[in-house]
């Protein structure tokens, strides 16, 4: 979430507040993982990120960065899927700002980006918060895609929903997975309530 909040924030900008050619095609793409069985996103990000993949290809002959079947793999994909959701959220809450608020910072000579951090950015925030909790919690229950693209690797790349599915197919594993289905509720509850407080709290303090 850290990493793919700047382009977040970037995308979710762009699609709220410029007309292009192609708009609708990146809006798309964006909310393709929404649409997608997760498998299929995996199989894509091996075709791309994989060693022999162009961009995953081109990292490790350059700089020794390797994504599949290693931890990195299973944040990129769990951040891949996340995606849309932030976006989305974001997108919204860039769309309700004011503009006759950022026209009266411009009009007193601020300059763009500083109209941006200083007036659109707060102004958002609510959103934002909001949008990078459920990319959160959509990263936490993430399995298709971390599967198929970073495997089943224990202490690497076995995330909770891989867990999950592993003791499903053991023996004798039925407490383990009610343990790890009910930690799963939790967090998802958790940050979904965590997400409703802060908007809250954001929308109260911006409106006081």
């Amino acid at each position: 979430m850290l990493f793919s909040l700047p382009l977040g924030i970037l995308v979710a900008w762009v699609l709220a507040r410029r007309r292009f050619p192609g708009k609708i095609l990146l809006d798309g793409l964006v909310h393709l993982p929404l649409v997608l069985p997760p498998v299929a996103v995996g199989y894509l990000l091996l075709l791309t990120m994989g060693r022999h993949g162009g961009i995953g290809g081109w990292l490790y002959q350059n700089f020794g960065l390797s994504f599949v079947f290693n931890w990195k793999g299973a944040a990129l994909a769990s951040a891949v899927m996340a995606f849309p959701l932030m976006v989305r959220a974001m997108r919204l809450s860039f769309e309700s700002v004011d503009r006759g608020i950022e026209a009266a910072a411009a009009s007193l000579g601020a300059p763009p980006f500083d109209v941006f951090l200083r007036v659109t950015l707060p102004l958002s925030m609510p959103g934002i918060v909001a949008g990078i909790i459920l990319g959160f919690a959509r990263s936490l229950s993430e399995f298709g895609a971390t599967i198929t693209f970073a495997a089943n690797i224990p202490g690497q790349t076995r995330t909770l929903p891989v867990a999950l599915y592993g003791v499903t197919q053991t023996a004798g594993g039925d407490a383990e997975a009610l343990r790890l289905c009910l930690i799963s509720i939790a967090l998802a509850l958790l940050t979904l309530v965590a997400s409703d407080l802060l908007a809250r709290r954001l929308e109260k303090g911006l409106k006081g």
